[in-house]
């Protein structure tokens, strides 16, 4: 039986991903546009991160985006895929093979760490958050964007109801995903200060399911959860989610609608000079006192105006 922490095959991720990356150009456009995302918010921070790492690098995405973007002076790539990290270290950054569960850094190395849609495969999210916050230096910079619930709504739902009609039951086929409210308290758990987790959803549309199942293999992101079943799927049970794809989601050019949900996480190694909350019971005014300033400030500007 497999550990209550083993949701993911992780030996299965990283060879997926190594057979992924020698044609990973041909379908890295989510990658793509989570980087474009994080470089945008990485902009809004006005400081200098002389050492970087992008944990799950892919094929090195994250520094053609950057380009020398958002203040990274020096970038180092890691990858579980060494055949990803191969490719990543083409552009000239330094660059490493390392699992995100098993970090080889040593504690206050980096300004800053980036991660762009990989660590929706990792198994002890917690643990590898709170190795992340120790890496930073105090006052570092965590910014990531992950998977999250609602992606791939489309096709879990089809193939669940393909399942169940032809086979009688349903198979652990699509990756279960973390929401919002999960990563915020998971930051807060690992360590990190002024936590801050959003969600944004990419609508993609295919003119065949089977384009949307091939760009999950070309990307590497095929089904890797521990208790997958091993064997194909049934040829009947394939072609019902397809019919059933088609019947519920096209569109009205008749194109299939796909929803991948990111969900980017903030968070700060903590340090004396960050905003600190206040203390319970510090307040000067209680809270009727200030509704009824309010209130009276209110009708005062009333009365200016007539």
């Amino acid at each position: 039986m497999a550990d209550a922490m083993t949701i993911f095959d992780r030996v299965l991720v990283r060879k997926r991903r190594d057979r992924a990356a020698a044609g990973f150009a041909a379908h890295d456009f989510l990658v793509r546009e989570a980087a474009e995302r994080l470089a945008d918010r990485l902009e809004d921070v006005k400081r200098r991160f002389p050492l970087a790492l992008d944990l799950g690098c892919h094929t090195g995405i994250m520094a053609e985006v950057l380009g020398g973007r958002g203040g990274v002076e020096t970038l180092i790539q890691a990858d579980l895929s060494p055949a990803m990290a191969a490719r990543a270290a083409a552009n000239g950054c330094p660059t490493a093979v390392a699992d995100e569960e098993w970090l080889p850094f040593a504690p206050g190395r980096f300004d800053l760490v980036l991660s762009c849609l990989s660590l929706h495969w990792v198994n002890d999210l917690p643990g590898t958050l709170a190795q992340i916050r120790r890496a930073l230096k105090p006052d570092g910079l965590f910014l990531g964007v992950m998977l999250g619930g609602g992606t791939l709504a489309e096709l879990r739902q089809s193939l669940a109801a393909a399942e169940l009609e032809n086979e009688g039951g349903l198979s652990p086929r699509v990756s279960p995903f973390a929401d919002v409210r999960d990563l915020g308290q998971l930051l807060q758990r690992a360590g990190f200060a002024l936590p801050v987790v959003d969600g944004d959803s990419i609508g993609v549309t295919y003119a065949d399911p089977l384009r949307l199942m091939a760009d999950l293999r070309g990307m590497g992101e095929a089904n890797a959860v521990h208790e997958r079943r091993k064997t194909m799927m049934r040829r009947g049970t394939l072609l019902a989610a397809l019919s059933r794809y088609r019947q519920d989601f096209a569109g009205p050019d008749e194109r299939l609608s796909a929803t991948f949900r990111l969900l980017t996480m903030t968070g700060w190694a903590p340090h004396p000079s960050q905003p600190q909350p206040l203390s319970p019971g510090c307040a000067t005014h209680s809270l009727a006192e200030t509704l009824a300033l309010a209130e009276t400030l209110g009708t005062a500007a009333d009365g200016d105006g007539g």
